[in-house]
């Protein structure tokens, strides 16, 4: 992307827009955070409230960082890169407010019914525990309003690409196109969930669903929304991060790729979280986990992609030897730190995830700790760290204002990572001791707890030097909006390739094949573990009418 083309920078028309969604997100982030850390201090009953509150505040936690800071930083963040890397506003504005409004409105009452202690059903809600009917409006409001993102960007892609014929879409564009595809696709097995299922159920219309068939469809949403969360973190590391590092980005085809194997891959996969239930057959979930091993190429391509390009930047800032570039890098600039925390983070995150694809394995680590650890690492670890360097580099574009504090942004990068490390190590080593997750209490054998409980005061430790983080990070972006000193430059320049990107294949220029053939691989993974439930239905209807 030329730096010539730096005065179009498209921004100019999105800046409200993206920072309405994104302070929606990052505020609710902040007491989200603040209540895990209470959660920690019950465990280990540093504090002895009362479980249902436990609960209640375990729900709202996982519901406002899985859901709620997610959806709403991708919305925010994917509109402003859309204009960033496009060179134009975006269009359509109405219909993108609109989307935040029912957004809003539906997240506040979900929350809202979660506080009254109508939905403590946790983040999964997997029946056959069942919230008040408000909490599934609510939900349903959240991801209704999420799909007018979803429409505007691919709309905003078709469009550009109709008004350049042959030429690539910038690659950040390109991958927020493959998010939003595939939040179209995940978004149907939840939808269809809580619409005829959870719903009813909550309003009293059918006294009993099939549990079998809602964790099927769920399982249908489980595994892709890792990637709905991941991707733009993605986009961060390969168009944002190498720039702000100094350097280029190694290949652009390589991001090309990994977009489209993190479409095409993880859409027919997540048997792998119902890998005990009796209703799925040992084929189907053989099947899904081998898939699940595969969605792990993308993100090695990623990571040698990003390795290579802070490499480049290293040596162009002279560094020596086989590892001298990596004290060359810009510890001090707080996107390439994110940056590189992000990566770093993924390592120990994506080594959990080929445990818990393994059938054996999952079946001793699936209930304990070890599954908490895991999650946190992928979404507090690399998609919420590389959220930080994202927001690092749109707010002082967004607001026109230098970023308050780089020491402070520093601190609070480092405090989250370590912070993260202290908390998750304990976490999978009482994973494999067998310590259940999901439980405020554990009134089991003592002998046995207290081979839990001994690695709960560093747990302690990292859960508040993060939720100190969470403010921190807060303070910074608030700050930033009343610093004197003004942003010279408002636009938004993305990384350029070591090799400038004159024509890409189209196949990775495009979307059409692949959603064509997801038809293809959804029907093959989905059809039966699903279309079972019906078949069913319909014999025991029969066997009944012969009676």
């Amino acid at each position: 992307m030329s730096d010539t083309a730096a005065p179009r920078d498209g921004l100019s028309g999105v800046r409200g827009l993206a920072l309405a969604h994104m302070w929606v997100g990052f505020a609710l982030f902040a007491v989200a955070s603040l209540l895990g850390v209470y959660q920690l201090f019950e465990r280990d009953h540093v504090v002895r409230i009362s479980a249902e509150l436990y609960y209640q505040s375990t729900t709202l936690h996982g519901v406002v960082q899985a859901f709620v800071l997610t959806t709403f930083f991708i919305a925010g963040f994917g509109y402003a890169i859309t204009a960033a890397s496009l060179r134009r506003p975006i269009r359509r504005k109405g219909l993108a407010w609109l989307g935040f409004w029912t957004m809003l409105v539906g997240s506040l009452v979900a929350a809202v019914s979660i506080a009254a202690g109508k939905a403590t059903v946790l983040y999964t809600f997997y029946p056959p525990m069942v919230a008040h009917w408000t909490f599934y409006v609510g939900a349903a409001l959240l991801l209704v309003g999420s799909l007018a993102w979803t429409a505007i960007t691919i709309a905003e892609t078709v469009s550009w690409k109709r008004e350049n014929p042959g030429r690539p879409v910038p690659l950040a564009q390109f991958g927020m196109t493959a998010n939003a595809i595939l939040w179209a696709w995940t978004l149907v097995g939840v939808v269809v969930e809580v619409v005829f299922q959870l719903l009813p159920l909550s309003l009293g219309l059918t006294p009993t669903i099939d549990v079998g068939l809602a964790r099927a469809l769920f399982s249908w949403t489980l595994h892709p929304i890792v990637y709905f969360w991941l991707i733009p973190a993605y986009v961060v590391l390969y168009s944002i991060v190498p720039r702000a590092a100094g350097g280029y980005l190694f290949s652009d085809e390589v991001g090309r790729i990994a977009f489209v194997m993190l479409l095409v891959i993880s859409l027919p996969i997540g048997l792998h979280h119902v890998f005990v239930d009796p209703e799925q057959a040992a084929g189907w979930k053989l099947m899904h986990a081998l898939g699940t091993f595969m969605v792990a190429l993308p993100t090695l391509l990623t990571g040698f992609t990003i390795a290579a390009s802070l490499e480049t930047a290293g040596r162009l800032r002279g560094g020596k030897g086989l590892f001298g570039w990596i004290g060359r890098l810009p510890w001090n600039e707080p996107v390439a730190l994110g940056g590189i925390l992000a990566l770093v983070a993924l390592l120990p995150g994506g080594f959990g995830g080929l445990v818990n694809a393994s059938y054996a394995m999952d079946v001793m680590v699936h209930n304990t700790a070890w599954i908490t650890a895991h999650f946190h690492l992928i979404l507090g670890g690399t998609v919420v760290t590389a959220y930080f360097a994202g927001a690092y580099a749109l707010w002082p574009k967004l607001t026109g204002r230098r970023l308050s504090s780089r020491g402070l942004a520093n601190a609070q990068l480092w405090m989250w990572f370590v912070g993260l490390l202290v908390l998750t190590v304990p976490w999978h080593w009482q994973g494999l001791l067998g310590m259940p997750r999901r439980v405020a209490y554990m009134p089991y054998d003592p002998a046995i707890v207290d081979r839990w409980t001994k690695w709960n005061p560093p747990m302690i430790v990292g859960g508040a030097l993060m939720g100190l983080s969470s403010l921190l990070f807060v303070w910074v972006l608030f700050r930033t909006h009343g610093n004197p000193e003004r942003e010279t430059d408002p636009a938004l320049h993305l990384s350029e390739t070591v090799e400038p990107v004159v024509h890409v294949p189209a196949p990775l220029n495009g979307f059409a094949v692949w959603n064509w053939l997801l038809v293809v691989l959804m029907a093959a993974s989905w059809a039966y573990p699903i279309g079972q439930f019906f078949s069913m239905t319909v014999h025991k209807a029969l066997a009944w009418g012969f009676r």
